[in-house]
């Protein structure tokens, strides 16, 4: 029986970021192996702040070409905070890369493996479990690229609402909602209350909430979301938002479960898709091996689920049970988690549990 390949473009990045990517690719190589119809053809590229340092483009465009021409994106993470570009902002190539593929939809799953991993209280595995979707091209990050001067007495960003990108990343909301076993609902977070911006990004959602009359449609204010998620995340299913407020309630959310290695996420376009984990570089701990793998091994099944073939998403149900069956022992941990387990012999024992 001949198999279906899908051509996976990875790229390592900085600090840890090489690391975990190098595991993912070996717990995918195994999970190829045990799936009779599909190969995964891995093609390494350069990308971030050793590209830069070197070629002065922090992501070349025979990279960019790779990642347009392959069926996803595995990346591990990018940037290090003291190598910035010459107007102070830090080299951030996975924003280019949100904005030049057309990636509306940051999917970032929220999910309790063991109740030993919250610091909050009454909470056991499987308790908390909802998804954010974060607007990924515009939002305040639209000026981003702004020029500060440096004699002037103020400085501004502008924030961009488009129907356009509300409508696709309210819609991708809703469509994981109707996938998911929870209770089908979104939640719209916004400021509806102050910006005129949130005002129509709710008007957008609400019209989009029509299409899906088989889900229930809720509004919470930013705030009152941060607050919720602390004292009652069970309340969330599936949360929607603007591209800032995503980015800090990810780091909340994440926080809940665990922190930044639990954190898996995925930028979804039309007809591309990066796949990587919402952590950040960390340079203070690259090189030692203890990097936590966990969420670079649940974004390499995100980009298993999110190909469409069946055996993919056997694979990826393969990847999160194996997951679960390690993280059930509260003594299998990496030191970002209390444990003493190496990024290599974490992939190992996930592997033995495939």
């Amino acid at each position: 029986m001949s198999k279906r390949t899908f051509k996976i473009a990875v790229l390592g990045g900085d600090g840890i970021g090489p690391e975990v990517c190098d595991e993912s690719v070996r717990l995918l190589q195994e999970v190829e192996r045990r799936l009779a119809g599909v190969a995964f053809d891995f093609q390494h590229h350069s990308v971030g702040v050793g590209e830069y340092q070197r070629n002065g483009n922090a992501l070349p465009d025979s990279t960019f070409a790779a990642c347009q021409s392959s069926d996803a994106v595995l990346l591990g993470a990018m940037g290090l905070p003291n190598v910035r570009y010459p107007n102070g902002k830090e080299i951030a190539p996975q924003l280019d890369l949100r904005e030049r593929l057309k990636l509306y939809g940051g999917v970032r799953p929220i999910r309790l493996f063991n109740e030993a991993d919250t610091p909050l209280k009454n909470f056991g595995a499987g308790e908390i479990d909802f998804v954010l979707v974060r607007e990924s091209t515009e939002g305040l990050f639209y000026g981003r690229d702004a020029v500060l001067d440096p004699d002037a007495d103020e400085a501004f960003n502008t924030m961009r609402i488009s129907r356009e990108c509300t409508e696709q990343v309210c819609r991708l909301a809703f469509q994981i909602a109707r996938q998911r076993d929870g209770m089908k609902k979104v939640s719209l977070i916004d400021k509806a209350n102050v910006l005129s911006s949130m005002v129509f990004f709710r008007k957008v959602f609400d019209e989009v909430a029509q299409e899906f009359p088989d889900c229930e449609a809720d509004h919470v204010y930013v705030d009152a979301s941060a607050l919720f998620l602390v004292r009652d995340p069970k309340r969330f299913d599936v949360m929607v938002t603007e591209n800032m407020f995503g980015d800090i309630l990810s780091d909340l959310a994440a926080g809940l479960v665990g922190g930044m290695g639990m954190a898996p996420s995925g930028d979804i376009g039309d007809s591309a898709a990066v796949f990587q984990p919402s952590h950040g570089s960390a340079p203070d701990i690259a090189g030692r091996g203890i990097a936590n793998p966990i969420a670079m091994h649940l974004s390499a099944a995100m980009m298993l689920d999110w190909f469409d073939d069946d055996n993919c998403k056997v694979g990826a149900k393969m990847i999160h049970a194996a997951i679960t069956r390690v993280l059930a022992d509260a003594s299998k941990r990496t030191p970002d988690l209390g444990g003493s387990l190496s990024t290599s012999e974490m992939t190992d024992e996930i592997l033995q549990a495939l």
